[in-house]
């Protein structure tokens, strides 16, 4: 079965984000602010549990 751990998934989207920026600089904002976002709710999940 493929297991993805997040820490393997990180540089895959770094590198998908990077491709997207350099073929469409607008994507800039958007990215960096669902990154913010997905970043902010996975360091808060643990305390939000309890």
């Amino acid at each position: 079965m493929l297991t993805i751990n997040v820490v393997e998934l990180q540089p895959l989207i770094a590198l998908i984000a990077g491709i997207l920026i350099l073929a469409i600089p607008r994507l800039l904002n958007i990215i960096v602010a669902i990154y913010l976002i997905v970043i902010g709710l996975t360091g808060l999940w643990p305390h939000l549990l309890r």
